[in-house]
């Protein structure tokens, strides 16, 4: 019996140095991409083949900005790093009939996650569409500047 409780008293050791020594090799840099916290949600409107038709078909759609990839005109009416505001600003969209993909991001520019973590706090404390739309046109504002560039 003593020999049993010595034997499982030298795996423990030898698990927690060896568990020890694996955590502190491990570059802590790549563990932050795996965060939640990295993760942002861009509310998309929509994909244009062209310029003109981007502008026609979103002229009523405020707050907004755009993004040229690849010869195509992806449109966004918001961001957020809650999903649950997300969720919040989508449905100010769909009750006007305007069809909005969620879509997962990571950003990692320290200024703009300041701004958006103020914004958010922001968002979650209201219901009222105006100020939600409000605060969007400042966030896109800051992303198409610090992140589109």
């Amino acid at each position: 019996m003593k020999n049993k409780l010595v034997v499982a008293t030298f795996f423990l050791i030898t698990g927690l140095v060896a568990g020890n020594n694996i955590y502190n090799k491990i570059d802590l840099d790549i563990l932050e991409t795996f965060k939640e916290e990295n993760n942002y949600y861009l509310l998309q409107e929509g994909i244009y083949d062209t310029k003109e038709s981007m502008q026609s078909e979103t002229r009523d759609i405020n707050p907004k900005i755009y993004e040229e990839k690849n010869n195509k005109y992806y449109v966004y009416v918001g961001i957020s790093s809650n999903l649950e505001n997300a969720q919040k600003i989508e449905k100010i969209y769909t009750d006007n009939g305007i069809d909005i993909t969620v879509k997962k991001i990571k950003i990692n520019d320290e200024e703009f996650i300041n701004n958006i973590t103020q914004f958010d706090i922001l968002i979650s404390n209201t219901n009222n569409t105006d100020e939600i739309l409000t605060i969007e046109e400042v966030v896109l504002s800051s992303y198409s500047k610090k992140i589109l560039g």
